[in-house]
């Protein structure tokens, strides 16, 4: 049915520029890519892009985010590569590089597990991609994710102006609208005689009742094939699809960055004297000697937060890091929420701190500038060690209560922590710029992101929960995982005599019955392969076949 609709809502495209009217578009000129080589620059909106929603229609309608992902990015990726030239500056780009592969891949994993981390590292990538398609010289990520949204915001209504009826019938709808504007007043006053008519005469107002009708049984045939819900999907999928292929050239965040540098430079400039290439002669607040106090402010701190930090230290590794065992009251949700935040906020406080005192002047600071750097790194240093004492409390919470995606997410952070104090430490001994910091900051966070796709944590999770050394098990924390995991589940029903079972129902723990888990899983099982067997091609996963080929062949 979908096919059927979704045929009877092409639309025609015709290009403003033809006739000259390069007043509608923006003077600086912008890259069509799929234009082929006709000699039209909107050949590709023309011809093109309606087959190409078509393409997204049919992928997508009533569909979840599977297979489909993976064949629509193939073809704007096929599309968009096949458009630049041999020697274009993209091919060049690291970050173009970088993010075409995690794209790919992350619509690999969406094809295989189909994940929500799959998802949301399709999408990062996709946008990053357009914006380094866009302004290849970005190096910071967060500037192409913004310059593809740029890009996308100025395509999608230019791409609207192109929606114009055919050439033929152009004419015809000027004469028709201006008639129509001439037939308002008479209209009006067929109205107003229709309704005392048909006050007055029963026989033509029960004529009347009849036409309306036959016209409301022609208007409900015609929704029953032309579905509004259709269309807005259809024209949402040609403005997405637009907004991919048609580039519309931004260069304010590459301007922007291009005034960023990767190291803090001493600049001997905007002082009281004309020797200078921009002198400034305003009462400075910032005296010669405030250097000098800065300096012993920071030399101090960093003097008694080590100090302080160092107990903190000793504790930690003579508690946790050696033979820690919780006591059978001991509560670990405290030792780890409570405790692993306020630690890593720490950390965030630590950082920030350092980059503050980095920041500009104190870095020339010849004077004193070794000892202040040793005892910042000796700072930085500490927090790493705080940074593992979080690593073992979450840890243990995990060995004691079972995985997790926070706590999974927790070792994630914290890699993202070490390569952040890593660079704070780059920042103290070259001299690096806070821009620096962000960029690489920001590119390990995207590389961590599709590292987290490619994983198949709800089947770890599930496997290790299921160890028989975990005594109490949150088994409705299992249940509302994804289909791919019935068929762990079901493999372990000696769970449901041997372990305590419990689920979380609005902040508190409750007991789950053997008997209650047991119909849970198998109205899971059977609701899985009710779907399964319904599914169009186009919402299949890889996992989710395995799974269904494992339970089938089971009851088989």
């Amino acid at each position: 049915m979908k096919y059927k609709v979704l045929l009877k809502c092409q639309v025609h495209f015709s290009c403003p520029i033809r006739y000259g009217n390069l007043h509608q578009f923006p003077t600086r000129p912008f890259r069509i890519v799929g234009c082929g080589t006709s000699s039209d620059p909107f050949h590709f909106a023309e011809s093109g892009n309606t087959h190409r929603a078509i393409w997204f229609y049919i992928l997508f309608w009533e569909e979840r985010p599977a297979l489909n992902v993976l064949l629509y990015t193939l073809f704007v990726l096929i599309v968009g590569l096949a458009e630049l030239p041999r020697h274009a500056p993209q091919w060049r780009s690291n970050g173009f590089r970088l993010t075409l592969a995690g794209t790919v891949l992350s619509a690999a994993m969406m094809a295989w597990y189909g994940s929500g981390a799959a998802l949301l590292a399709w999408l990062a990538s996709s946008v990053m991609w357009l914006g380094y398609r866009n302004q290849p010289h970005l190096k910071l990520v967060v500037y192409a994710l913004l310059t593809a949204i740029s890009s996308a915001i100025r395509t999608v209504p230019r791409l609207a102006q192109l929606l114009v009826l055919p050439r033929s019938l152009d004419g015809r709808v000027e004469r028709a609208w201006f008639y129509g504007r001439l037939l308002i007043l008479p209209f009006v006053a067929l109205l107003v005689f229709h309704i005392l008519f048909a006050i007055a005469n029963p026989i033509y107002s029960a004529l009347t009742e009849r036409v309306l009708t036959t016209i409301g049984d022609w208007v409900e045939a015609f929704f029953e094939v032309f579905s509004i819900p259709h269309f807005l999907f259809f024209l949402f999928g040609l403005a997405l699809t637009g907004a991919a292929l048609v580039s519309v050239p931004v260069h304010y965040f590459a301007d922007k960055e291009s005034r960023l540098g990767e190291f803090i430079l001493r600049q001997r400039d905007r002082v009281a004297s004309f020797a200078v290439r921009r002198p400034d002669f305003r009462a400075k607040r910032f005296r010669a000697l405030d250097l000098r106090k800065e300096y012993l402010v920071a030399l101090s701190m960093f003097g008694l937060v080590n100090v302080l930090l160092l107990v903190v230290n000793g504790i930690d590794i003579n508690w946790i890091w050696f033979g820690f065992k919780p006591a059978p009251d001991f509560d670990l949700t405290q030792f780890v929420h409570e405790g692993t935040y306020v630690l890593i906020l720490s950390i965030l406080v630590a950082m920030g701190i350092v980059l503050w005192f980095f920041r500009r002047n104190l870095n020339f600071y010849e004077r004193g500038l070794p000892l202040l750097r040793w005892m910042a790194t000796v700072w930085v240093l500490q927090n790493a060690v705080l940074a593992v004492s979080v690593g073992l409390r979450n840890y243990y919470y995990i060995l004691y209560t079972g995985l997790a995606y926070k706590r999974i997410g927790v070792y994630f952070f914290l890699l993202l922590t070490f390569f952040g104090l890593a660079t704070v430490l780059l920042k103290i001994w070259q001299r690096r710029s806070a821009y620096s910091l962000v960029r690489m900051n920001a590119l390990a966070a995207y590389v961590l992101m599709v590292g987290l796709a490619c994983g198949n944590w709800e089947i770890w999770i599930a496997r290790y929960n299921l160890r028989p050394e975990l005594h109490e098990l949150d088994y409705g924390f299992l249940l509302d995982m994804p289909d791919r995991v019935l068929p762990v589940l079901a493999a372990h029903p000696e769970v449901f005599t041997q372990r305590h079972l419990v689920h979380k129902t609005y902040g508190s723990w409750i007991k789950m019955e053997p008997a209650t888990a047991a119909q849970r899983l198998q109205r899971r099982l059977t609701r899985f392969e009710e779907r399964q067997q319904a599914r169009n091609w186009p919402s299949y996963t890889y996992a989710d076949w395995q799974a269904y080929q494992q339970l089938v062949g089971k009851k088989l």
